[in-house]
């Protein structure tokens, strides 16, 4: 009796051990359920080289992908002083660095400070996935050892994109969900022709993929931006954005269930309005409803969706969304949501924060005197949010722009911060840092 009474308690332990550290982890880019949300407490709101550093990793050379988490290791991609491509994974305890690999593929540098280490990795605490603007995907062991690469150029064709593809790949479950959304500029004849696909993450085989088609036309055949799942209830799909639509797939085939266009107006057409920005999904939107935030890019609208109003064109039913903004959207950050608001983080530096329930504006302030392009994340009823420059910016998340903190880093940033294990990573062109109390 004893025994088994033992047994019971050890295997209640292993079980509530298991649930601890799924929920610790920031195993991709906007965390597990890719909202950019946390439910990590104890988080330091003042921090810097010599505030509540626990440690600091020199990388050997810039980057825009944002670290992901998986219990005691830490993985980010960056440039290598010769060039290449490196899957770097560092001890989340000590900072200590346990392996390093070369990806396939060389740098290829765009304008304004850009490179081929900007895609963020993922992991399942298994495996750990990297791409890179080269077009390489690559599957590891969690020692580093290689286990499949896949050639997206030779798979899906050649990128044709201005800055490179600089999206990342969603891990959902055993599956890998790419949108390649790109095209030639000059050829202004034809639209968009994109691919979505699902690729299988343990082999690397193809699941299905899908030629995703728009009438965009110009840079507007090209995205930046990331995919998303939704699953609520009911409710479950895939969220590609990009060619002047956001648009909704199905999980089993990759087929179309929707699409939403109204992002580029017809009237006054912008053929430079290509997203960079992702959408984000809310489960708690007004009346419980789910919504789909979506942004477009360059000061255009943000349109608020009903996820369980979508079929076929929704383009301009307003029964199907619950408010539109016609200007405002940020150009590169993803929005955020929380208590009741909308966080979006301008390209210029400013914060807008809009009511979720009708979308009027609440506040807007200048936040950074430099450009924004970090997704900021949101932690404890706090916004964080990364400047260019270095500046994080602790912000309460709520109806007033109270900033609590202003965290000088010293040091150039474009990635997002990952929030795990009671502390806050944040990679910059120069290092990757870990902050905790």
């Amino acid at each position: 009796m004893i025994l088994t009474l033992c047994a019971t308690v050890n295997l209640l332990l292993a079980f509530s051990g298991a649930a601890w550290s799924s929920t610790d982890n920031w195993p991709q880019w906007r965390g597990e359920n890719f909202d950019s949300r946390s439910d990590e407490t104890g988080l330091p709101v003042e921090f810097g080289p010599s505030t509540n550093l626990q440690w600091r990793f020199e990388l050997p050379g810039p980057g825009g992908a944002s670290p992901v988490v998986w219990d005691d290791r830490v993985f980010v991609t960056s440039i290598g002083g010769n060039n290449e491509i490196l899957l770097i994974c560092v001890a989340s305890e000590d900072g200590r660095e346990l392996w390093r690999q070369e990806l396939k593929g060389k740098n290829l540098p765009s304008r304004d400070g850009g490179n081929s280490a900007s895609p963020s990795p993922s992991t399942d605490g298994e495996h750990v996935w990297a791409t890179s603007t080269a077009g390489f995907l690559e599957c590891f062991d969690i020692d580093g050892k290689p286990v499949w690469s896949v050639d997206l150029q030779e798979r899906y064709g050649k990128f044709q994109i201005q800055f490179g593809m600089t999206s990342t790949p969603l891990l959902d479950g055993d599956r890998l969900y790419l949108q390649l959304i790109h095209g030639s500029m000059r050829d202004r004849g034809v639209t968009s022709r994109g691919t979505v696909a699902a690729i299988d993450a343990k082999t690397g085989e193809e699941v299905w993929k899908h030629e995703r088609q728009t009438d965009a036309t110009f840079e507007n055949k090209h995205s930046y931006a990331s995919p998303i799942v939704v699953r609520d209830g009911d409710i479950e799909f895939l969220v590609t954005h990009g060619g002047d639509f956001v648009i909704g797939h199905s999980l089993d085939d990759g087929s179309e269930l929707w699409r939403c266009g109204g992002l580029n107006s017809l009237e006054n057409y912008n053929p430079t309005l290509r997203f960079v920005a992702s959408p984000v999904y809310s489960s708690g939107g007004p009346g419980g409803d789910g919504m789909l935030v979506v942004p477009s890019a360059k000061n255009g609208p943000v349109i608020a969706l009903k996820a369980g109003e979508l079929e076929g064109d929704v383009t301009g039913d307003e029964l199907a969304r619950f408010w539109k903004l016609e200007k405002g959207t940020p150009d590169v950050a993803t929005p955020v949501l929380a208590n009741g608001l909308v966080f979006l983080a301008r390209e210029n530096g400013a914060m807008t924060c809009v009511d979720a329930e009708n979308g009027k504006q609440v506040w807007a302030e200048r936040m950074f005197a430099d450009r924004h392009r970090s997704t900021p994340v949101v932690a404890e009823g706090r916004v964080y949010a990364c400047g260019r420059d270095g500046t994080v910016v602790v912000i309460e998340a709520s109806r007033e722009a109270h900033v609590l903190a202003r965290n000088e880093l010293g040091e150039e940033t474009l990635a997002s911060p990952a929030v795990a294990n009671g502390k806050i990573y944040i990679r910059t062109f120069q290092a990757l840092y870990c902050f905790g109390e």
